[in-house]
């Protein structure tokens, strides 16, 4: 397995599996079965209700804590400086750990800089090793950057080979921060991946799924990914893209697929915000 390195110097690895839409009832057992296939890192959130699934199956896996990296993210019911330290101890307990590797601020709204202070604290503390966002898009991303203290060390944003965030890359580099791809296979208003023709094409030259040469793709680029699956031989074949590597030219033929330079889930747009303020603010 690949790493990454972030700016504070904790590595954690290029390849994840995430929980995403996982029901709480499923998660241990889809979490139990990933990290039997080699996965290292897990990826939940306090809003998909299964932290208490990861640290189950993790707890039950044998693996020492160090071996295993877990995120997280604060959500928006939590935001602010107090409730968002309260929510860190409480993902801790569920997690079933002292500390969290990486801790991400979910959606860009709510009192984001109270939040940030709360795990500006944890990060000193010890009860976290790294920081970050998600959901920040480019112009919200450098405001937010701009002002913290800790700056973000990762921002995970929805990313694949028809959705590759090439527009917000200059200003993640001008602040060392590293992309994580949620959705690195499609979903959320993404079709066409799994499906393709191109990538089928690709990977048939290295007996590979069109799959395979899409997670291959975000990882020559150095995109963290997190697919998801709650099939235990599709969880292998994600995790099976380190023994081929896709040349210059292919690299180049699958950045031609882009369509939706900043993703199908427009953070920007009024009613969606309205609804997340509304609802959970």
């Amino acid at each position: 397995m690949q790493n990454i390195r972030l700016t504070n110097g904790v590595e954690l690895p290029i390849l994840g599996y995430g929980v995403f839409q996982v029901p709480p009832t499923e998660c241990e057992r889809c979490v139990s079965d990933a990290l039997s296939v080699g996965y290292r890192m897990i990826d939940t959130a306090q809003a998909y209700a299964n932290e208490e699934g990861v640290g189950a199956a993790w707890r039950k896996s044998g693996l020492k804590r160090d071996d295993i990296f877990l995120v997280t993210k604060v959500w928006i019911s939590n935001s602010g400086e107090q409730r968002a330290a309260e929510s860190i101890n409480e993902s801790l307990r569920k997690l079933q750990t002292d500390y969290i590797d990486l801790l991400l601020i979910h959606q860009a709204y709510g009192d984001v800089f109270g939040t940030w202070r709360a795990m500006e604290q944890a990060y000193r503390s010890g009860k976290v090793r790294a920081i970050g966002v998600s959901n920040f898009q480019e112009a919200r991303f450098f405001d937010f950057a701009h002002y913290v203290d800790v700056k973000p060390m990762v921002n995970q944003l929805q990313c694949n080979v028809l959705i590759q965030q090439r527009g917000i890359e200059e200003v993640l580099h001008q602040f060392d921060c590293r992309l994580m791809a949620w959705g690195p296979l499609g979903g959320q208003g993404v079709d066409g991946v799994r499906d393709s023709e191109v990538l089928a094409e690709i990977g048939g030259r290295y007996g590979k799924t069109a799959s395979q040469v899409a997670l291959r793709w975000l990882v020559q680029r150095g995109v963290i990914a997190i697919p998801k699956s709650s099939h235990k031989q599709r969880m292998e074949q994600n995790i099976d893209v380190f023994s081929f590597e896709l040349t210059e030219a292919e690299m180049k033929q699958i950045a031609t697929m882009n369509q939706h330079d900043t993703g199908t889930v427009n953070f920007a747009d009024m009613q969606f915000v309205k609804y997340l303020i509304e609802t959970y603010g």
